[in-house]
């Protein structure tokens, strides 16, 4: 008899977890989290760009620079500016994207560098590097950003097989900002300004000036690996689009059928 207990009390339990399972799925999505109804992630920082960090929530702005910018500035010589937004959460589950779909980048600095580039004083125009974790995913060059006004750019970088999944608490996605100017010096600046400044705007500025970046966000039952099969290998035994564990479960289960059908032959004799 007691055997007979411990199995259908393990069955009991298997049930249970299965039935469960679905409202666990349906519970609230964390708001900084992507997901396939929340693919917008946001930029934000401090009011000197020592630190940049991203989310995808909205309205999220908590430690972020009340001005919605940050700005680095020198009066002269060389002004170098070199900063990478990361995720300020690590992913809760690994973030799928559509393999046939396009990344989306829109951000606006206000830079002002007057001095001269020379050998002894190169300058370097504004590179954007899109990361996967610590691997460079894609790099893209925009000139010409040095003109004193807002200046808004946009960056559309195509899915391919090294970006259609990003593991979590590993591969979170990261952008670097990289550029190098001078400020002026000399008599002008008596009457012109000489000092060069780098201003990137965060997703909570008045100015309502865009800085977000979309990713085309799909779930992991349409996930499909470059060799065309499930992009579910190492889900811990779950198929795509089935239970976490639906393997072992299901062993289990058998373990306890069989258990009970055993127990009804013993008392049988």
């Amino acid at each position: 008899m007691s055997s007979r207990l411990i199995a259908l009390s393990m069955v009991v339990f298997l049930l249970s977890s299965v039935l469960a399972a679905p409202a666990s799925a349906q519970a609230a999505e964390d708001p900084k989290q992507p997901s396939v109804g929340n693919p917008h992630m946001h930029f934000w920082g401090t009011d000197d760009l020592s630190a940049c960090w991203t989310h995808f929530d909205g309205n999220g702005t908590e430690g972020s620079s009340a001005d919605g910018f940050g700005e680095s500035t020198v009066t002269s010589g060389r002004h170098e500016v070199d900063f990478t937004c990361r995720i300020q959460e690590n992913f809760k589950q690994d973030l799928y994207l559509d393999s046939n779909g396009t990344m989306f980048l829109e951000f606006t600095v206000d830079v002002y560098a007057p001095g001269a580039c020379s050998q002894t004083s190169p300058c370097e125009e504004l590179n954007v590097t899109l990361l996967k974790g610590n691997q460079e995913i894609a790099k893209e060059q925009f000139n010409g950003v040095d003109g004193g006004d807002p200046d808004t750019r946009t960056w559309q970088i195509p899915v391919d097989s090294n970006s259609t999944r990003w593991n979590k608490s590993a591969e979170e996605p990261a952008i670097n900002f990289r550029w190098v100017g001078n400020a002026d010096s000399g008599a002008q600046c008596f009457v012109f300004l000489c000092d060069s400044y780098f201003k990137f705007y965060y997703s909570n500025n008045e100015d309502g000036e865009p800085s977000e970046m979309n990713f085309p966000v799909i779930n992991m039952t349409e996930a499909v690996d470059p060799d065309g099969g499930g992009d579910g290998d190492n889900d811990g035994g779950s198929l795509p689009g089935g239970l976490p564990g639906f393997g072992l479960m299901a062993g289990l289960g058998a373990l306890a059928i069989a258990a009970v059908a055993a127990n009804q032959r013993t008392d049988q004799e």
